[in-house]
Formats: C-alpha cells, sequence, structure tokens
C-alpha cells in the first residue's frame, strides 16, 4: 500500500514538472512571438494574454492624443513592460505591427535585451542593415525581424551630424549602448 502511494505521489510530481516545463517563458523573444505574443495576435486578444498586467489604450480622435494608437502593457506593480502599434488604431481585429521592448527581462535566444550593447548584438546576430538618421543608428537583424537603435551621442564624433555618410557595422562602437529594441511583424 505504502509503495503504491508513494509511486502515485512521484507520478503525479513527475507529470506536474512536465507541464511546469512546456509553459511558454513570457519574456522569451522569438521571430514571430514575444512569450505568448505572436504576429497574427489580434488587438481583442491583448487582455488575456496579459490578464496578470494592465493593458492601456488611448482612444483615437482624442483632441489631445490624435491619432497616437500605440498600446502600453505594464505589470500590476506599475513597471512598464511594452508599447504594442497595432496595424489600424480603432480596429479591435487588427493585429500588432511592431514592438517596442522597454523590460530588460525580455530576452532573445541568444541573451539579447534592451540592455544590451552593440557588440551583444553583433556577435549574436547577422547586422542586415544600418540606418543613418538625424539623431540615431538604426541596427536591422532580420533573423528575428528586430531593430535595435542607438543613439548618435554613442558614435564618433565624426560620425555624428552627417546623415548622408553610409555607416558600416565595423564604424560602430562595441561599447555602444541601445536605446530602443523594437520587433516589427
Amino acid at each position: 500500500m505504502n509503495k503504491t502511494l508513494f509511486v502515485a505521489l512521484i507520478g503525479a510530481l513527475m507529470l506536474t514538472n512536465c507541464a511546469t516545463d512546456n509553459a511558454p517563458d513570457p519574456f522569451l523573444v522569438k521571430k514571430n512571438n514575444i512569450g505568448l505574443l505572436t504576429d497574427s495576435t489580434q488587438v481583442k486578444e491583448l487582455d488575456a494574454i496579459f490578464s496578470n498586467d494592465s493593458v492601456v489604450r488611448y482612444i483615437p480622435g482624442s483632441d489631445f492624443i490624435g491619432s497616437v494608437n500605440t498600446i502600453e502593457v505594464y505589470e500590476k506593480g506599475g513597471k512598464k513592460l511594452l508599447d504594442l502599434s497595432p496595424r489600424n488604431a480603432s480596429d479591435s481585429t487588427s493585429v500588432i505591427s511592431s514592438v517596442h521592448i522597454i523590460d530588460e527581462r525580455y530576452k532573445t535566444d541568444k541573451d539579447i535585451t534592451s540592455l544590451s550593447t552593440f557588440k551583444d548584438i553583433k556577435a549574436a546576430y547577422k547586422i542586415s542593415k544600418v540606418d543613418n538618421l538625424i539623431n540615431l543608428v538604426v541596427v536591422t537583424v532580420n533573423d528575428i525581424n528586430a531593430s535595435f537603435t542607438i543613439d548618435k551621442k554613442e558614435l564618433p564624433a565624426s560620425m555624428r551630424f552627417d546623415m548622408d555618410m553610409s555607416i558600416d557595422p565595423l564604424q560602430i562602437p562595441e561599447k555602444a549602448k541601445i536605446k530602443y529594441f523594437m520587433i516589427h511583424w
């Protein structure tokens, strides 16, 4: 009798552990998903996906915010996690087109976070493109549909003011910090 009870208890523990191991990591960033959020997630599904968090939507057409359609996700404690941009501002069936990752717990399978440096990105992924903007450099990584924005203050002075300059990834200092980490679908 005791052996049967012991075997049943061990079996139940193993099943519980297996179920826990198969649960998706809510902070894992991949090419087509971020935790439970996917490239086909509709705006109306956000409350269920982030049921333990706060989802803040702005009402398009307000006199004060104009056509802003960013949806913000906060932890219950108030820490901001993500900014989500749907394809269509006031359509609940619209899918998310881009995600601005704010919380440093979100990371790729190669441990890239919003706290990573250019050196980390370059070591983990193939750089697809570098865009030279007014005050920023945008580094695109097609492998994960991501863009990493670096403030030009992180670049040598000779590269900060010439918008026509073509910037090669080799010219970006390895210690340059990420200002914004975005996923685009």
